[in-house]
């Protein structure tokens, strides 16, 4: 399974926690693009204008603008070409100084990375050979921009494979467009036997950056185990739930377990999401096997001197039996907890296609109800069509959403026959609607 930037923003079904469209939204066509599988794309408002990258018909990466305002699209073609590998997703950020940085495509891969040489000019987009180290620049994957405290940008990635890799952390010196290693050393180190399956880090309300992954030893999905979880105020020092330092790099031995689930135990990598209740503290959502041996949604919250673990779905005859290797197609997503009116929190899950909302009591965990909810995938749907056998994936940025449709991930495999290309729509709201 993959992640995008910002892994909440990420592909097709994942469940948006609010939204309220009281009109249509105006929908502009910005080209037509590859629909043999999903793979992310990514958008960008910077200060003047909208920003787009994306692969086209011929699986090319393209980048699109426009003023902020409206009018006529500009297209800058760059010299790159994506397989079948729906890992390969595009990570797109504006630095303080307006340049535009560009990345993805990369699964165990050298770096593939671009910026802008005149700001805000896509048409200046020029590859950047070297980050900080070729060393460590020759088997990335899963690319993530973010902000430090600072209003520095922060590249995240993963140095190695699948079952023996290490989490990198850059920094970017915009004043002299110069990249470093914000850390002397890896954040998270596999040690050569596994490899970290972050999620986030996610900001928190106490000031906190947060992290939470799962372990895994090879690249056969059903290896991952242990529920780990840290913490930083700057992304540079690190610590557990209680506040003890973690000294770096962050290895299995020394990590905090939150939940020893087992390889096999049903627990996913990707699928492990910091939310929040209404006292701020962090709640992790992940799913497992129960007893039964059914999935199950449960949250884990630190309580006083331990991680208290909770099942909060009951569903029978529900077992994601996920097994093997490459990008699966998902039976279940996850989304972090959101405090909700009147002592209440909700958590947004897709199940087999069908989002729903689980309402709990926030002092205790207890399940209240279990609804359907719905999806900004599935309210876009309305508008635009969806070829049969395909899914409509979403990303959003503020106001404004992209759409496209595609087949869904084929484990990295190509399919005997290319489906026509369908096109990237851009979706824009009113300010005042509300889309979380």
């Amino acid at each position: 399974m993959g992640i995008v930037k910002f892994l909440q923003r990420i592909l097709a079904m994942v469940l948006v926690s609010a939204i309220s469209l009281a009109d249509t939204p105006q929908l502009e066509a910005i080209d037509r693009v590859w629909s043999g599988h999903s793979v992310g794309f990514a958008i960008e408002q910077a200060d003047e204008q909208v920003v787009v990258a994306y692969y086209d018909t011929n699986r090319r990466l393209t980048v699109a603008s426009r003023a902020r305002d409206g009018g006529a699209w500009t297209y800058r073609k760059l010299d790159s070409v994506t397989g079948w590998d729906s890992h390969n997703y595009l990570a797109l950020v504006e630095d303080p100084m307006g340049q535009l940085h560009l990345i993805g495509n990369m699964h165990n891969d050298p770096l593939n990375y671009f910026r802008t040489t005149v700001a805000g000019d896509v048409g200046t987009f020029a590859r950047v050979p070297v980050l900080v180290d070729p060393k460590v620049e020759q088997r990335m994957t899963y690319p993530v921009f973010l902000t430090d405290r600072e209003g520095r940008l922060v590249l995240k990635y993963r140095d190695g494979g699948s079952g023996n890799g290490n989490e990198i952390y850059a920094v970017y010196s915009a004043a002299i467009a110069t990249w470093s290693h914000l850390l002397d050393t890896p954040l998270i180190d596999g040690e050569g036997k596994r490899n970290a399956y972050v999620v986030g880090p996610t900001v928190g309300p106490a000031h906190y950056f947060h992290l939470a992954w799962v372990w895994r030893d090879t690249p056969d999905a059903e290896t991952s185990h242990d529920l780990s979880y840290a913490r930083s105020r700057d992304l540079v020092h690190w610590e557990k739930s209680d506040g003890t330092p973690l000294e770096l790099p962050i290895t299995l031995d020394k990590a905090e377990v939150v939940d020893r689930v087992p390889v096999g135990g049903g627990m996913i990598n990707n699928n492990t999401v910091v939310g929040f209740g209404n006292d701020g503290r962090p709640i992790i959502t992940y799913h497992k096997f129960d007893a039964l041996g059914n999935t199950q949604i449960y949250l884990a919250r630190r309580e006083k001197k331990r991680w208290r673990i909770v099942q909060i779905s009951n569903w029978n005859d529900f077992r994601w039996d996920f097994r093997g290797r490459g990008s699966l197609e998902s039976r279940l997503t996850v989304s972090g907890a959101v405090p909700a009116s009147d002592g209440l929190i909700s958590v947004d899950v897709v199940r087999d296609g069908k989002p729903i909302t689980l309402l709990l009591k926030s002092r205790t965990l207890e399940l209240v109800n279990e609804s359907p909810a719905i999806t900004l995938a599935g309210e876009l749907r309305k508008y635009i069509e969806v070829p049969k056998g395909m899914q409509l994936n979403v990303i959003r940025h503020s106001n404004l959403a992209i759409a496209w449709p595609t087949l869904p991930p084929n484990r990295d495999r190509p399919r005997e026959s290319i489906p026509a290309p369908t096109t990237l729509w851009l979706a824009t709201f009113e300010e005042d609607q509300r889309i979380e």
